[in-house]
């Protein structure tokens, strides 16, 4: 979105007022306040202007005792999300059978609607589910395979998605193969020709991540499609933590498949995600759940999965109507500078910090990852936890070791120095 678009669209906000459902009066304030102190500066002027960003975290109501720094995981909703679901809920249970499926549910046409425009592909590509995992898995489990035929990976892969190729290799005798690639990833095409390396005649999928949920490494996607279309290879995306963290479209990357989370970077309820499957590609996926006949062509076959909250999947749309307030040029700007802040002051300070994330414009966001010699990860993740309140995630992969550390828009630069001088004080004392 535009300086001036986004202009309008705040304008359109707050000229609705109370009478527009998908934002609170408060939250609506905050951004309209937010975008006069931005004015017409690019997002790498606003970047570590606190003046701006001082009032989009005042829609989180986060618990500040704690420094959270693993929102790469689930990050909390703005208040007035979590007040839209909750509103959304209690209307349901009012009259469950009535609410539910005659009102609600036939809302979510909507937040289909937009979230194909925000994504870049047509409403009839995209299902909304409950996660990343959700989607992945329908493709994975939905694609027919045969006894022999080949599907290559990677090994830094979420461990689920790996568990359930590992399934359909007990299950069906199918062959995984693995690829490795290094960390940081400081040339992009190391990871293209391994995969290349790697392709047969009897090779049916390539599955990977948009971007690692280790490291944040993002891969290059585009060239993957590019390699594998020709050989009339489908490429799975697990995009669980790309979608709403950086820019980037469905046609941008040229991939038919895509699947993700909506409670990290769009910050909707937990619960919430898509799967987006190109048109020509949806009656080729069996869906996780069984549908009719009637559906195999309709990407709705992939939401059959039983009675459930229809208020989880509603608030979406109010949480991608505040991303867009905001402006995805913005968000990532200010996570890079969020990361760049503490990744560099570690660097500074002593040798024995290794950050194995590539920091470059282009190949991360917010995720990142770094080690200290001499202390292992786990006990450090458990200190900072322990005697600073620091939530991190340290990681142990076969190949390489560290924390992750993953702020977010809500996140504070004085929170991001805190964590910095307990690192500090870990290198220089120990933690013993």
């Amino acid at each position: 979105m535009t300086t001036s678009s986004r202009r309008d669209f705040l304008a359109g906000l707050a000229g609705a007022g109370l009478a527009l459902p998908v934002l609170s009066e408060r939250a609506m304030a905050q951004l309209v306040r937010a975008n006069l102190v931005a004015g017409d500066r690019p997002p790498s002027a606003l970047a570590d202007d606190e003046g701006y960003w001082s009032q989009i975290q005042r829609a989180f109501d986060a618990d500040r005792v704690m420094i959270n720094l693993n929102n790469g995981g689930i990050s909390p909703t703005p208040s007035h999300v979590l007040e839209q679901l909750i509103r959304d809920m209690r209307f349901v249970n009012e009259l469950p059978d009535e609410h539910n499926w005659r009102i609600l549910e036939p809302r979510m046409e909507s937040t289909r609607r937009e979230l194909a425009r925000e994504f870049g592909c047509g409403p009839e590509e995209m299902a909304i589910n409950r996660n990343a995992s959700e989607g992945m898995e329908t493709m994975i489990l939905g694609l027919d395979l045969r006894r022999g035929d080949e599907v290559i990976v990677t090994n830094q892969n979420y461990g689920r998605m790996l568990q359930t190729w590992e399934q359909r290799e007990r299950r069906d005798g199918i062959v995984l193969k693995q690829v490795s690639f290094p960390v940081p990833l400081t040339d992009p095409q190391v990871l293209v020709k391994a995969i290349a390396a790697q392709i047969t005649p009897r090779t049916k999928a390539i599955e990977l991540p948009h971007i690692t949920n280790l490291t944040g490494q993002i891969l290059p996607i585009r060239d993957i499609v590019r390699l594998a279309r020709p050989k009339g290879i489908p490429v799975f995306v697990d995009g669980a933590h790309a979608f709403g963290h950086f820019p980037f479209t469905r046609d941008a990357l040229e991939c038919d498949y895509y699947a993700t989370s909506l409670h990290k970077w769009i910050h909707a309820p937990i619960g919430a995600g898509f799967l987006s499957v190109r048109q020509s590609e949806i009656p080729k996926l069996w869906p996780l759940m069984a549908a009719p006949k009637a559906k195999d062509a309709d990407i709705r076959k992939f939401e059959e999965i039983g009675t459930h909250p229809q208020a989880n999947f509603n608030a979406v749309s109010v949480a991608l109507t505040f991303h867009r307030g905001i402006g995805i040029e913005r968000k990532i700007a200010r996570l890079r500078y969020l990361r760049d802040r503490w990744a560099k002051a570690l660097l500074a300070e002593s040798p024995r910090v290794k950050v194995l994330t590539e920091l470059g414009p282009d190949r991360a966001g917010a995720i990142c990852m770094f080690d200290v010699e001499g202390i292992e990860p786990g006990a450090l993740g458990g200190w900072l936890l322990a005697k600073h309140r620091i939530v991190t995630t340290p990681i142990i992969h076969p190949e390489f070791k560290g924390i992750r550390i993953t702020p977010s828009i809500y996140t504070t630069p004085d929170e991001l120095d805190t964590f910095v001088e307990a690192v500090t004080t870990a290198i220089r004392r120990g933690i013993a």
